[in-house]
């Protein structure tokens, strides 16, 4: 009788444990270079062994044609064959000025995520963003959350003005819901257009933290500007937020660009 009753305690603490563990949720945020264009199979398996041990992954630059998409499922694919489930979304292609088309990919582990619908592109944003964001809720333990995948436009192409409407349509449409904008913004996170989001309670995964690479390493740095983040409502706990240097000596750089030209960014959460 003492012996079952140690085994059903000890069961019962490794449920909670795993419960514990489980409730957090590790998201990647890359912006993958020309994604579906250049990547051959052993980038692909870089790649995939970068962000095996995260959750959920957004990709922003999946090239707009087929190439795109089949990298996507390819990159899933190579994943699946590394100990978990994965399954993805891909958008349709943004309604984009020429040469600016892209899709966003989102790839998660399907073990205690899931999702009931495919996603959307923002169709309210279409005519005030050119690469309009990718909107996807999940659902993991009886809780839910939306992630929205966002690349604005080059840092000389007024990337504030579409920073500003994604902020307003996320505060004033979004409110309701544990909400993560994560992407590439071009724009530092400490700039002012990002102050009517963290008035209302968003905060940024990473801060002074530069995710871009140089073409060359100057004076032994090959960062160049923090313009990658995730943003996340008041109503998740970040855990930790931080980059994956994937590079690390500047011997590294020229092989570490066929990659990409930004670091990841990790975010570490839990629902509250």
């Amino acid at each position: 009788m003492l012996k079952r009753l140690t085994l059903a305690i000890l069961l019962l603490i490794y449920h909670c444990v795993a419960f514990s563990q489980n409730s957090e949720i590790s998201l990647i945020s890359w912006n993958i270079k020309d994604f579906g264009r250049t990547k051959n199979t052993e980038e692909l398996n870089e790649i995939a062994e970068i962000v095996r041990d995260a959750d959920i992954l957004a990709i922003q630059e999946v090239v707009a044609g087929y190439g795109g998409a089949q990298a996507v499922a390819k990159l899933s694919d190579i994943l699946n064959r590394k100990g978990a489930k994965w399954d993805y979304v891909i958008s349709n292609p943004t309604n984009s000025p020429k040469y600016v088309t892209e899709r966003y990919a989102i790839i998660w582990k399907t073990k205690h995520i899931k999702i009931k619908n495919r996603g959307w592109l923002i169709s309210e944003l279409d005519s005030l963003i050119d690469r309009e964001p990718f909107l996807l809720d999940f659902y993991t333990q009886g809780r839910n959350f939306t992630l929205i995948n966002f690349h604005s436009r080059p840092y000389n192409k007024d990337p504030e003005s579409e920073i500003k409407a994604l902020s307003n349509f996320t505060i004033d449409s979004l409110n309701t819901v544990p909400l993560i904008v994560a992407g590439d913004f071009n724009v530092d996170e400490k700039m002012p257009v990002f102050n009517r989001l963290k008035n209302s309670g968003y905060k940024s995964a990473i801060t002074n933290q530069k995710t871009t690479l140089k073409w060359e390493c100057d004076k032994n740095e090959y960062l160049n500007y923090p313009i990658d983040n995730v943003f996340y409502s008041r109503d998740i706990q970040k855990i930790k937020g931080d980059v994956i240097d994937f590079v690390r000596f500047c011997e590294n750089l020229e092989k570490a660009r066929k990659l990409s030209d930004h670091l990841p960014i990790v975010l570490t959460f839990k629902i509250k």
